[in-house]
């Protein structure tokens, strides 16, 4: 950074001139005779050198030009000031002729327009900026011309009149190029005076390159190429125009950026305006402007980008060649029509271009990093301090997903603001940084969840950091066109996070209702509507701990809860406790089930749950205690594994325990029936992978002859459900 300031230190010292288009007032003049040579080269010669020789009949020409001479020596002539002052009207410029030109103007006006005028009058107009003597001092140029041609003068002769026109014509060039250089501060015909001489220098240019050489003692002196000339000039002042040092934060990358385009932009449009009217259009005066001035500003920025850049000036210098300039400039809305034609390019070449987008994307790799590392190590802290997270809306809430989601836009809209091509790159870098700050976060959490449980805000923390979730997961899916299989495996560390959190915010629940569950077995289903009843109390008291969830997650957690509840009933049904030879009491325990069934999924349904998956899980398992028919019994069993492809033999065989009355090749019967498979695939919800059952073969005749009466329970009780105490049971 300190090359860079030194670099833009030395920036040329002169403030800019106000105004917005003042072209340079102090030019630099062009390569020419000085004014001291001029003078002692017309005074080696008086005005009959430059006038080629009378013939035989030009006797009363030459007395009329002796008689003029003798009038000026009475009198100074007062030169050519008056004699075009109709072309000088208007505004007195500094160094111009006034509007009011001498009062002898007819007498300049007939010297011009009679007799070829004298060197003394055509240095005196010229002197005087009068581009009028133009076509004079060109009609002497082809008399000399002649002149050397005829072959009637000696050399010397020739080549010290030709070096008088060639004094007049630096004069003369200096004059027209001066006001060609500040176009802006000449009068509008003058400036046409001035664009007329050029033009008549360059026709005459390709005349002498048509005739090709001659054979005169003259030394070659076309072409002048004062359109050339012209052009450099145009060079110089776009270099000293863009040179300026900016009035303040001259050691700022941002504000010379914005000196050279707002100086570039606002003197375009000034030439177009004013100047473009005004010049042939051979001159292509906005193209010569426009490619002089973005010259400078690539030169500029190439000469910048050699130096070790700082990431604030890499993202400046591509925000400018790729955007700004660009757009802001060459197709703004005055220039467009005139400079997209034109091809000026880029200000870097492309391969520097890339190097530089290349450690753009590189550096905002590492801000993303660091930022999001920074803002997670921030909120731990707040975790391990046990600040309570702030309330919004009546939900817990947590500023860290907001933090993450801004760092992630503001990397993705500065990447936009160059190009959206490098928005696009940037995205594929952010997708690799996302996903790995996200299982930073996982790990971080699931410490906190370890090592915090002690804690007065623990609960309300870990909720505020469920509800993050939801943050991130709508910032991913609205901003992030990305396929599905990304998307999941983006917020899969996520999931990870929320499920790890509703597994401790229900802990405390699953332990109070693991006894009574218990009874079910304990009692052999004696009494399992009021087991049921207290099961569902009891996690009706505990929901107000959930409210501050938001209301997708206390849905997601009520699934969570419908599962518990319906697994939990599953695992007392294969606890192998409870045999039943008869139809009957196998009916009357369906019909248990069926009512429990209905009890659950109506409680958890009416406060949120949309596990509607788990609807059938009882209902067909009752079912299947039902029914009687081995074959009827098949098709409830392929229909189940259908709903629910973790259900195993071992499943099957443990709910088949229960039907006592089944033989052994039935219950193997019924069971071939998972080996028949429509394709294996593993089930997207888990249900009975949850439930551990035993291992080892059993069949259903085994049991009867077991010793003990507990295999044969009386379930007399279950005819009629009762509250009261079954009799009959071992």
């Amino acid at each position: 950074m300190l090359k860079m300031m030194t670099f833009f230190q030395g920036l040329s010292g002169h403030q800019p001139v106000p105004g917005t288009l003042d072209f340079p007032r102090s030019p630099q003049k062009l390569p020419s005779t000085s004014e001291a040579e001029s003078e002692a080269s017309m005074s080696e010669a008086s005005s009959e050198d430059l006038v080629p020789p009378l013939e035989a009949g030009a006797a009363p020409y030459r007395e009329e030009e002796e008689a003029a001479k003798k009038k000026k020596e009475k009198k100074k002539s007062k030169g050519l000031a008056n004699v075009f002052c109709v072309f000088t009207k208007g505004k007195k410029k500094k160094g111009q002729p006034s509007s009011a030109e001498p009062e002898d103007a007819a007498g300049s006006r007939q010297g011009l327009d009679g007799p070829p005028s004298t060197v003394e009058e055509l240095k005196a107009a010229l002197e005087r900026g009068q581009l009028e003597a133009a076509r004079p001092l060109l009609a002497l140029e082809r008399e000399l011309a002649a002149a050397a041609a005829a072959g009637g003068e000696s050399e010397q002769e020739l080549v010290r009149r030709q070096s008088k026109v060639e004094a007049l014509y630096e004069l003369l060039r200096d004059q027209v190029l001066g006001v060609l250089r500040r176009p802006l501060e000449a009068a509008p015909e003058r400036l046409r005076q001035a664009l007329a001489v050029v033009a008549e220098q360059e026709r005459e240019d390709r005349q002498a390159a048509a005739a090709g050489p001659g054979t005169s003692g003259l030394a070659a002196t076309r072409p002048r190429r004062w359109l050339q000339l012209w052009r450099r000039g145009v060079a110089e002042a776009a270099e000293e125009r863009m040179g300026q040092r900016p009035a303040a934060g001259a050691d700022v990358p941002e504000s010379v950026f914005l000196h050279l385009g707002r100086t570039m932009k606002e003197d375009l449009e000034a030439v177009v305006e004013r100047l473009k009217p005004l010049f042939p259009a051979e001159f292509g005066v906005v193209a010569a402007y426009a490619e002089s001035y973005h010259q400078h500003f690539a030169a500029h920025l190439a000469a910048m980008a050699q130096f070790e850049l700082c990431e604030r000036d890499t993202y400046m210098l591509l925000v400018w060649v790729q955007n700004l300039y660009p757009n802001d400039i060459i197709n703004s809305p005055k220039l467009v029509g005139e400079l997209q034609g034109m091809g000026l390019g880029s200000l870097l070449p492309p391969r520097q271009i890339r190097l530089l987008e290349a450690t753009f994307l590189s550096n905002e790799a590492a801000n993303v990093r660091e930022l999001m590392d920074r803002a997670l190590e921030l909120e731990a802290q707040r975790w391990a301090e046990d600040v309570p997270p702030q309330r919004l809306d009546g939900y817990c809430h947590s500023e860290l997903a907001i933090d993450i989601i801004q760092i992630i836009s503001q990397a993705q809209a500065k990447a936009e603001s160059i190009t959206l091509d490098l928005g696009s790159q940037i995205k594929q870098v952010l997708l690799v940084e996302l996903p790995a700050f996200l299982r930073s976060y996982q790990r971080a959490f699931n410490e906190f969840l370890e090592r915090g449980k002690q804690l007065r805000n623990y609960r309300a923390n870990v909720i505020a950091n469920i509800n993050n979730c939801l943050s991130f997961r709508m910032s991913m899916e609205q901003n992030w066109q990305v396929p599905q299989d990304t998307l999941s495996l983006l917020l899969g560390p996520l999931g990870e996070l929320k499920s790890h959190g509703f597994d401790t915010l229900l802990q405390n629940l699953h332990e109070d209702l693991k006894p009574l569950f218990k009874r079910f077995t304990h009692t052999r289903w004696a009494a399992p509507v009021e087991t049921l009843e207290n099961i569902i109390a009891t996690v009706d008291t505990r929901l107000p701990e959930f409210s501050e969830l938001q209301g997708c997650f206390r849905e997601e957690l009520m699934e969570a809860l419908h599962l518990h509840l319906v697994k939990e009933y599953i695992i007392q049904l294969s606890k192998r406790r409870l045999v039943l030879k008869t139809a009957e009491q196998q009916q009357q325990l369906a019909g248990h089930i069926l009512a429990s069934a209905d009890t659950i999924q109506h409680f958890c349904t009416q406060h949120g749950s949309p596990a509607t998956w788990l609807q059938p899980a009882l209902p067909t398992l009752a079912e299947i205690i039902r029914l009687q028919d081995p074959s009827a019994i098949k098709i409830e069993v392929a229909t189940y594994a259908t709903c629910y492809p973790d259900f195993s033999k071992g499943h099957l065989s443990a709910i088949l325990a229960i039907k006592g009355n089944l033989s052994n090749s039935e219950v193997k019967s019924i069971r071939s029936i998972l080996d028949v498979s429509t394709g294996a695939q593993e089930p997207s919800r888990p249900l009975f992978s949850l439930i551990k059952v035993l291992t080892q073969s059993i069949f259903c005749h085994a049991w009867p002859l077991c010793p003990g009466p507990s295999t044969q329970p009386n379930m007399s009780h279950l005819q009629k459900p009762s509250r009261r105490k079954p009799q009959g049971w071992p």
